[in-house]
């Protein structure tokens, strides 16, 4: 079978979307939404550098993801697919990706736009 795997925070991203309504579905349809990821000061130290870059990639995890479910029906759609062909959040493994326009670099916070 397969291991498990431990994962670290590392920080905690920060948006104006609080509700699962109105949050935009992917960073393209974001429109300049604005937000921050504060680094926990841990890791801190591996933001040097980091100023100039266009876009940063961020991995989190989905922590408000119902359950999982392999088939689902995605926003927008009315075929049910599996859920490994869509950005729905209710995987086994609740892991979300997005790449997000780099603002600044101040410290350990790191803000962003075109966030989801």
């Amino acid at each position: 079978m397969f291991d498990q795997l431990t994962l670290t925070a590392i920080g905690l991203i920060e948006t104006p979307f609080r509700e699962a309504s109105g949050t935009p579905i992917q960073p393209s349809r974001a429109m300049g939404a604005r937000g921050r990821v504060r680094i926990d000061p841990r890791f801190q130290p591996g933001l040097k550098d980091q100023e100039g870059f266009e876009r940063v990639w961020l991995v989190y995890w989905l922590h408000r993801a119902q359950g999982p479910s392999l088939l689902v029906t995605p926003f927008l759609d009315k075929q049910q697919r599996g859920v490994f062909a869509t950005r729905a959040p209710a995987r086994p493994s609740p892991i979300g990706m997005s790449v997000v326009r780099l603002l600044a670099v101040h410290g350990g916070i790191l803000d962003m736009e075109d966030n989801d």
